[in-house]
């Protein structure tokens, strides 16, 4: 991770790699943030990774772009590329996927001139052999990545980068000329290949029909489709599609939250298994929840 003015924590934030700070001098909220690498404040290889960032921004902003496609990147599928939209911005909610068509050297390139804004609980999918270190998001001003996101791939931006609370990021957090401030990530620098195993979410609930403002449990189960390891992160509840819980998966793969206020009538319920780096995300089937 890198930054130019400052670098401002709150909260658990894990840093899997170094991180570094040039010309500034200011980094705050490390502890209770943890660095698992070299942290680098206005010394010689901060300096040159500023460097080193102002040659990268400047090598992808120059590759020519191969395709124009609208802002919003969420529920699509890209294959290997340099993306552009015809706003200068973009934008992901729910999924979008990177499909490496089999070539573990497949580049992706998305070129925002202003902006990029990833909704809450988003995430960026890899398939077929695409790797987060092959991804870049360049933006032209500001990044912010919504809450409970997971991004992959690696953001240069050319002012500020806002990470907010619980954002997962399988990739780098470099900005040239401004401020990272972070809460509660985990940001993690990409491994050579990385391909997440497939899981399965499943969810339950603990009484249908309920009476009203009766308490209804319900229980998502996450499973990896392959291997005896258990999923680790978090997944949303969802009626109709509006944001009711987000729940962390324990030791168990389950992620559970009662609530009382669900009004009379039919509630449609989902759970979507955010996934992490090493675990895909993955979505239940709906309940319909009857209260009466």
């Amino acid at each position: 991770m890198l930054a130019a003015s400052t670098i401002t924590n709150t909260g658990p934030t894990t840093i899997n790699g170094d991180l570094g700070l040039s010309p500034g001098t200011s980094v705050t909220g490390f502890p209770p943030g943890q660095v698992n690498g070299t942290i680098h404040t206005t010394d010689a290889i901060a300096a040159q990774a500023e460097d080193d960032l102002t040659a990268a921004y400047n090598d992808a902003a120059s590759r020519p772009t191969t395709a124009t496609v609208p802002v919003e990147l969420g529920g699509t599928t890209k294959t290997p590329g340099v993306y552009a939209s015809p706003a200068g911005t973009f934008g992901i909610t729910g999924a979008l996927t990177l499909d490496g068509q089999g070539d573990p050297d497949a580049v992706f390139i998305f070129k925002a001139a202003s902006t990029l804004i990833t909704a809450s609980a988003s995430s960026v999918n890899l398939v077929n052999g695409a790797r987060a270190a092959n991804v870049f998001w360049l933006v032209g001003s500001s990044a912010t990545l919504g809450t409970y996101s997971i991004l992959r791939g690696n953001v240069l931006a050319l002012a500020s980068i806002t990470v907010t609370t619980g954002v997962i990021v399988d990739g780098r957090i470099l900005a040239r000329t401004a401020a990272v401030t972070l809460d509660s990530n985990t940001i993690t620098r990409p491994a050579a290949i990385q391909q997440p195993v497939n899981t399965n979410t499943t969810l339950t609930t603990s009484v249908n029909p309920a009476a009203v403002n009766q308490p209804v449990t319900f229980t998502a189960t996450v499973l990896a489709a392959a291997g005896t390891s258990i999923p680790t992160g978090y997944v949303v509840f969802t009626d109709r599609s509006n944001l009711i819980r987000v729940a962390a998966v324990d030791n168990t793969g389950h992620a559970v939250f009662t609530i009382t206020r669900l009004g009379a009538g039919l509630h449609l319920i989902n759970a979507v298994y955010l996934g992490t780096p090493q675990f895909a995300q993955s979505e239940s089937r709906t309940i319909y929840e009857l209260v009466r």
